[in-house]
């Protein structure tokens, strides 16, 4: 008599992911690295069998960023909309390998381009959700001045998300960067104004600011380990949590 293995129960019913455009680049010196994009997509469908409802944002570094594009003398609201439409870019390469996974998925977009997305309305995106489907918010807010960053905590609150995971190269939130100082110190949990009186950069200000208003935890983990996605689903200590 085979022995069924029972599922672990989560502990999100609806999440928003934070990926950063640079962890996309993968082993890649610039664009999108299929590989590690697969990856990414295996660990979404992890958490998906797990019934959980997903939204996602990704950044753009992979391809362009607005505020470097400034220190090399473009205009900087010329260079936060090239920023907006690489997120796009981003987001359908996401979809496709979502999808060929058999997961079903939308990207909408805060910026209009219907060709490829559907504009960014709040009940639709609800709507998709309660119908099991991945949501990509691509474009951030829709305006310059404002990251990714900044557009995930706004995703959040309006989709009423119960977490932000924000996914990284390194395991949690510590005193200092800890890829360049060995000797930073790991934050098992920390407070939405200390993240601010110590200028930790997990993510801009405006960012943790919404959060804080709208007592939306944040989840900071390593997305390059694999598994760790769904434990935190699952209900497991991984990471940093920040939260008020």
């Amino acid at each position: 008599m085979a022995i069924k293995l029972s599922m672990p129960k989560p502990i999100y019913k609806r999440v928003l992911l934070k990926i950063s455009g640079e962890a996309l680049q993968g082993k890649e010196k610039y664009g999108i690295d299929s590989d590690f994009l697969r990856y990414v997509a295996t660990e979404v469908k992890s958490i998906k069998d797990l019934g959980v409802e997903i939204g996602i944002v990704i950044g753009a570094g992979n391809i362009c960023r607005g505020i470097s594009l400034k220190s090399k003398g473009t205009d900087r609201v010329s260079g936060d909309y090239m920023g907006m439409l690489a997120t796009v870019i981003n987001s359908l390469a996401l979809q496709d390998v979502l999808e060929k996974m058999g997961m079903l998925t939308r990207v909408m977009s805060a910026i209009h381009i219907d060709r490829v997305s559907e504009p960014y309305i709040r009940r639709r995106a609800v709507r998709h959700l309660g119908k099991n489907r991945i949501v990509i918010f691509a474009a951030g807010t829709g305006n310059p001045f404002f990251t990714t960053d900044t557009a995930a905590a706004l995703r959040a609150s309006e989709i009423e998300a119960e977490v932000i995971l924000k996914g990284t190269r390194v395991d949690g939130v510590y005193t200092s960067d800890p890829l360049a100082n060995p000797k930073a110190e790991k934050f098992e949990k920390i407070k939405y104004l200390e993240v601010l009186k110590r200028n930790l950069k997990i993510m801009d200000a405006t960012a943790i600011s919404l959060c804080r208003e709208n007592d939306i935890p944040i989840i900071v983990f390593n997305l390059l380990k694999k598994g760790n996605l769904k434990k935190i689903i699952s209900g497991k200590k991984i990471g940093t949590m920040v939260k008020g």
